[in-house]
């Protein structure tokens, strides 16, 4: 069974809490674990927890990954255990309940949310997850009343509305668009958005998903020179912009096709191996909405560095990160050949 779309508190989130010296071997799986190569990492934060069996950050980290890897009792065992030895922290609580939530024992869901909230009365995360289960379990309550009285319209109308709150078919939205440079901050919507899909990387022209005018009929077509016309950094933003479309629309082969075959994979892997399991990671959930802010770009000859804040949100997980990318231009396009 998936989860649903309750969320999922990240590593991230307990660094402040436990105030923990950086751990490399933790670090090192965690990479792992954010590049999708939920093996390796589940292999290197098992290494870690054998001389450091206490260690919370390690712990929660190997709770994440027995999750993605659909592993659900396992990731129970695991966050139970960090209730009981750190009780003070809420967001082993929080994923506690989106895996019971992912079972449909909201009952357990709902009390673990309650132990969030009260060992952290402003996680809004847990407010937010909270107010889903009693929804599920309203529709419940409202399934048992059309079972006894058929005939109870008012029944069906709510248990419809419910129901349509947690429709997997994506809502209509527009399409995600990337925040230039120094414009506030993107807030990436709580409900499912509409997986817009993405033009792949071409060599005559770059992909375009969010361009505002229409080709309008008889227009003629943009020729190769056009490309090079192009101011680069606008050249990469379309490129990022087109990515993030393809990821939002889990179309794993237009995704893949914006990473150069010189990409920089993990160690002890190659890019065949890496494609494989990030098409699985790309396919894998229900929906995906991702979009970025805090664009900046570094350009150097042919090359480009690039920052932003990326926010990812699943029927999986939920999370808001910091990321790094390298490309480069081959031929009249940019490729990604670093990620971190």
């Amino acid at each position: 069974m998936t989860l649903s779309r309750f969320s999922l508190a990240f590593l991230a989130a307990l660094l402040p809490a436990l105030a923990l010296a950086a751990v490399p071997s933790v670090q090192d799986a965690n990479q792992a674990f954010r590049q999708g190569n939920n093996q390796a990492a589940l292999e290197k934060v098992n290494g870690f927890l054998a001389s450091n069996p206490k260690d919370a950050q390690g712990r929660f980290l190997k709770g994440l990954i027995l999750t993605e890897l659909n592993r659900f009792p396992d990731a129970i065992k695991v966050f139970s255990g960090l209730t009981e030895d750190f009780p003070e922290l809420p967001e082993p609580y929080n994923n506690l309940a989106v895996l019971y939530a992912a079972q449909a024992d909201y009952e357990r869901a709902k009390n673990s949310l309650e132990m969030a909230i009260r060992t952290h009365p402003s996680y809004a995360t847990a407010h937010e997850n909270l107010g889903d289960i009693y929804a599920k379990m309203a529709s419940q309550a409202y399934d048992k009343a059309l079972q006894l009285d058929k005939s109870n319209t008012s029944a069906q109308t709510k248990l419809a509305l419910i129901r349509d709150l947690f429709s997997p078919t994506p809502r209509p939205q527009d399409t995600t668009k990337l925040a230039d440079a120094g414009k506030g901050k993107a807030k990436p919507a709580a409900k499912q958005a509409a997986a817009t899909q993405a033009t792949p990387p071409q060599e005559t022209k770059p992909a375009t998903p969010a361009a505002s005018e229409a080709v309008k009929p008889g227009k003629e077509a943009a020729k190769p020179a056009a490309t090079e016309a192009i101011e680069p950094k606008a050249q990469i933003e379309r490129t990022l912009r087109a990515w993030i479309d393809a990821w939002s629309a889990r179309d794993a082969e237009t995704y893949l096709g914006f990473y150069s075959t010189q990409f920089k994979v993990p160690a002890n892997s190659d890019f065949a191996t890496w494609s494989q399991e990030r098409k699985a990671r790309v396919t894998r959930p229900d929906f995906i909405k991702v979009a970025i802010d805090r664009l900046k770009i570094k350009l150097k000859n042919d090359s480009a560095k690039v920052n932003f804040i990326q926010h990812y949100e699943s029927n999986i997980v939920k999370d808001t990160s910091r990321k790094t990318m390298a490309l480069v231009r081959e031929g009249s396009i940019w490729k990604i050949v670093e990620e971190r």
